[in-house]
């Protein structure tokens, strides 16, 4: 089993915490995802969603997962295991800093997540206390905040998929910086 943080920033110009619309752990918030198969290298060709509303039974009856799919070229099964708890908000500071934030990890056997693709359902409040609902799907979002009489923005959005140590997971909410989960993986 292997485990991979998603990893998001973005240039916030006037908005922080960055979000699903109802949470990094909302239920139904889709993560859609493009997967590499670990056997054959088989990238799907469409993305694939996952949320942590939707569980199916693992083949042999031994738990669940959000995702069993089989490869569409080599027939192997693949599974995704979604772990709440373990995503923050993108805040303005991050991102003027060009940093990260993990939003989800998730625990793969047999897929690679390789692409992560932004849509809708997305939040951000401007820097005073407005919010917004956003469409990420165009990569950029353009408001003005009334209250706060000034322009928001939201452009180069940008997501990497990291390998994690399980021993890591219950600090990841706690990194601060993309940096400062490159050297504790360096350190693993």
């Amino acid at each position: 089993m292997v485990y991979y943080a998603l990893l998001v920033g973005a240039e916030l110009d006037g908005l922080t915490n960055l979000q699903p619309r109802h949470g990094c752990d909302d239920p139904n918030f889709p993560y859609y995802l493009k997967l590499k198969c670990e056997n054959c290298g088989e990238v799907t060709a469409k993305s694939t969603y996952v949320t942590l509303s939707e569980q199916v039974d693992l083949p042999k009856g031994h738990g669940a997962a959000h995702l069993v799919q089989k490869c569409k070229l080599c027939g192997r099964d693949g599974t995704i295991v979604m772990i709440p708890g373990q995503g923050t908000p993108l805040t303005i500071e991050q991102s003027q800093k060009e940093e990260k934030t993990c939003l989800m990890v998730f625990d793969c056997r047999g897929y690679e997540p390789v692409e992560f693709s932004f849509g809708t359902g997305w939040k951000a409040e401007s820097v005073h206390g407005t919010p917004f609902e956003i469409d990420c799907s165009e990569g950029e979002f353009s408001e003005y905040d009334e209250k706060g009489e000034c322009p928001v923005e939201l452009g180069k959005l940008q997501s990497t998929f990291k390998v994690v140590s399980r021993q890591l997971l219950p600090a990841l909410p706690y990194l601060s910086s993309f940096l400062s989960l490159h050297i504790l993986l360096t350190l693993l």
